[in-house]
């Protein structure tokens, strides 16, 4: 029996649990997010371009912010 290693993070204060070692792109894919969108991790902003490579951490809190529209 193989056991894998888990973490719990936050999206959009909402309790995930990942494997250990997710990528921040796993963690929008769980979301099934969709653009146009913006992402921090702890309070930073992270550019589209480092989604697939920007690791994960126990007890990071990851915030994905959708435009509003409107006048």
């Amino acid at each position: 029996m193989t056991t894998t290693s888990t973490m719990n993070i936050l999206i959009n204060d909402k309790p995930c649990t990942l494997p250990e070692g997710a990528l921040l792109a796993d963690a929008l894919a769980v979301l099934q997010a969709v653009p146009p969108f913006a992402v921090a991790v702890n309070r930073e902003f992270v550019p589209r371009s480092a989604y697939a490579t920007h690791p994960l951490h126990a007890d990071d809190r990851v915030e994905v912010i959708r435009p509003v529209t409107g006048g």
